[in-house]
Order: C-alpha cells, then sequence, then structure tokens
C-alpha cells in the first residue's frame, strides 16, 4: 500500500478512529463530499482527527489516523455512508490549503525503542486489568467478549482463550489499541490513548483508564 504524502483532514470532536478500527460515517457537509469525492478518484484515503480541547476555532490535534475506505455508498441526496479503516498513526504538518476541506502534509508515527523490561510489565498490568474486567466488572457486555473471542478466530473462545490471544499479539501497541477499541467508550480515554505516541506512555494510559475505580468507562 503507498501512503500519499498529503491528505485531506476530517476533524471531528469526539469519534476517534484508532488504527486497524473500523469507523462507519455520514458525510453530508460539502466540503467533506468533495474529499471524499476526489479521495476515491486517487489514492481512497483521508486523514480523521480530533478537535483540539478548548479551542473554539476548528484546530485538529496534531495526531491524527490515516484511514482507508473501505467501502462508500452515495445516497440521493448526495450525502454518503462510507466505512474508514484505521491504518496507521501519522503526524499533521501545517495545512497547504483550507478550502474546500483541509489538505495537510502527513508522516508516520514510529515510537522510539522503548524499555523491553518496561513494556512488557505494563503489558503484563493491562492483561491483568482486562481479565479482571472481564470476569467482574459489572459494566462489561457479553458482546465485547464475543468480539475478542472472534478476534482470536474461535467465536466461542472463553475468557481464557481471549486472554491467550491477548498475550500472543506480537506488538504491545497494536494489543494497546485493540483493548482501547473493545473495553473504553469514554471520549477523552481515547483520546488520551490514541494521541500517546511511544508505546510505554500508551499503555500506561490505558491502565489508568482500566483501573477499578474507572469501571463506569466500560463498553456496556
Amino acid at each position: 500500500m503507498q501512503i500519499p504524502q498529503r491528505t485531506g483532514v476530517m476533524i471531528l470532536g469526539s469519534a476517534c478512529l484508532l488504527p486497524h478500527a473500523l469507523l462507519p460515517l455520514h458525510i453530508f457537509e460539502p466540503r467533506y463530499r468533495t474529499m471524499l469525492a476526489e479521495a476515491l478518484e486517487s489514492h481512497r484515503m483521508f486523514c480523521l482527527a480530533l478537535q483540539k480541547p478548548g479551542v473554539s476555532r476548528e484546530t485538529p490535534l496534531p495526531i491524527a489516523t490515516l484511514g482507508l475506505i473501505r467501502a462508500s455508498v452515495q445516497n440521493t441526496d448526495g450525502t454518503s455512508n462510507l466505512v474508514l479503516q484505521g491504518i496507521m498513526r501519522v503526524r499533521l504538518g501545517k495545512a497547504v490549503r483550507l478550502q474546500p476541506y483541509r489538505l495537510a502534509p502527513i508522516t508516520e508515527v514510529v515510537p522510539d525503542p522503548a524499555s523491553a523490561v518496561e513494556v512488557d510489565a505494563l503489558r503484563s498490568r493491562v492483561i491483568d486489568l482486562v481479565d479482571y474486567r472481564l470476569r467482574r466488572a459489572p459494566a462489561i457486555h457479553p458482546e465485547v467478549v464475543r468480539q475478542i473471542a472472534a478476534a482470536s478466530g474461535n467465536a466461542t473462545a472463553s475468557v481464557e482463550d481471549c486472554l491467550r490471544m491477548l498475550r500472543s499479539m506480537p506488538c504491545p501497541g497494536k494489543m494497546a489499541d485493540f483493548v482501547t477499541m473493545l473495553l473504553l467508550k469514554d471520549p477523552m480515554a481515547r483520546l488520551s490513548i490514541h494521541q500517546a505516541v511511544q508505546i510505554g506512555d500508551r499503555l500506561r494510559e490505558l491502565v489508568r483508564w482500566l483501573l477499578p475505580g474507572n469501571a463506569g468507562l466500560a463498553a456496556g
């Protein structure tokens, strides 16, 4: 897959797209209709960025997610429904234009090498907290267990199978994103993890949001 040097940028207030996740979108603003049409005619990609908190003027956070348009259906009124798949975290450069939509250069976010000992310890802590939530937290819906089991290739997998799948994931950053996508619904939780470039920082944020005191943040 060839990654473009610059793409259109859609800025949303709360919908966070994580790498490897799928996000349904309804495109209705004229500027984003134009962006979608031009993306479909070329590389089928655009970036989804979160609005910078506390700023009234439309301003994207520096870390965005490059998304690939997996499916798009245009409605009779000119709007479109599409499914966007997260590809990777990217850093947005200064916009080269703002009209009819924001167009910005992008660079892939590559984490610095992390301490294997620290990452392994944080990864184990995350898995322990996932174990706690799946077994005991009342806010966890059985559908979440089913989704994790399905990702492991066995739709009837037990909690133990789900945890074994998480332990076997070779990339701790991808595991953190996967757990976030399935277990955290709070926009601030997803935002903090999405913006965490370094793997250690991402895992620490995930531990913070998974702690029992934040039980209400689990998807239900």
